[in-house]
């Protein structure tokens, strides 16, 4: 290796170091606060602006939320620093059985995990 390849090689890992020190000094990943019902419906209108939900079920952790709106359950979850929308029927929702403080909801393309605080499902609110 030649003398220009090493100060090409240092200049880059110096390059490098400096981009990661400045967007962890900038705090770019920051964390998401959980889900209330105010958040929740804010999420919903912008998410789902054609659907009006009739009920709304958010975790027991605050991780994600599920709403009924007519025949569809729209589902958000949290996914990095943001949240995923998607819908489903709801009669795909409602059929889930929780374990153990979790209920496994399969969509197309991921399998959100929400916390479940009595073992109960579908909650009242959305039955």
């Amino acid at each position: 290796m030649d003398k220009a390849l090493m100060i090409q090689l240092g200049g880059s890992l110096v390059a490098v170091a400096l981009l990661v020190a400045f967007t962890a000094w900038l705090g770019v990943a920051r964390p998401t606060p959980p889900l209330d019902a105010d958040a929740a419906k804010a999420l919903l209108a912008v998410e789902f602006p054609d659907h009006r939900p009739d009920a709304i079920w958010i975790a027991a952790d605050g991780a994600g939320m599920i709403a009924r709106a007519g025949t569809l359950a729209l589902v958000l979850w949290r996914r990095g620093d943001g949240y995923v929308a998607r819908d489903l029927p709801w009669s795909a929702v409602a059929d889930l059985k929780p374990a153990k403080g979790r209920l496994a909801v399969r969509v197309p393309d991921a399998r959100p995990v929400f916390a479940v605080a009595d073992d109960a499902w579908p909650p009242r609110e959305l039955a």
